[in-house]
Parts: C-alpha cells; sequence; structure tokens
C-alpha cells in the first residue's frame, strides 16, 4: 500500500526568495559589531569589571573548603 504523497498548494517561482525577518535580527548583530570595533578602537575604555570584595571573600572560602 503506497503512502499518499502531499504536493505543495502553491509552487516555488525559481529565483524569488521571500523570507521576512523581524528588525531586531539585523540590529542586533549590527549593534554588537559596533560595540566590538569601538572597543578596539579605543581600548582604554574598556575597563575589567571589579568585583565586590565580599563576594571575593566568599568565592575564596568555597575554594579553601573544597581543597580540603
Amino acid at each position: 500500500m503506497p503512502a499518499p504523497t502531499h504536493t505543495r498548494p502553491h509552487p516555488a517561482t525559481p529565483g524569488s526568495v521571500d523570507i521576512q525577518l523581524p528588525w531586531w535580527a539585523l540590529a542586533l548583530p549590527a549593534l554588537a559589531f559596533v560595540a566590538l570595533l569601538m572597543l578596539i578602537l579605543n581600548p582604554a575604555d574598556a575597563h575589567a569589571a571589579t568585583g565586590d570584595p565580599a563576594v571575593t571573600h566568599l568565592f575564596e572560602r568555597v575554594q579553601q573548603l573544597a581543597t580540603r
């Protein structure tokens, strides 16, 4: 017993592409590219994040407890 085949209701026309992207699908990568480019051009603006000393002490204590 052969399986039924499904045909397309509207055949695709050759050479045409119908893809619609949301606006943010192009805006977010472009924004990320510009931000990284700005960091490369002026690395003095790229500051390392400083952690809270209490958080640092907590992680050190956890590390000490884990190595015992």
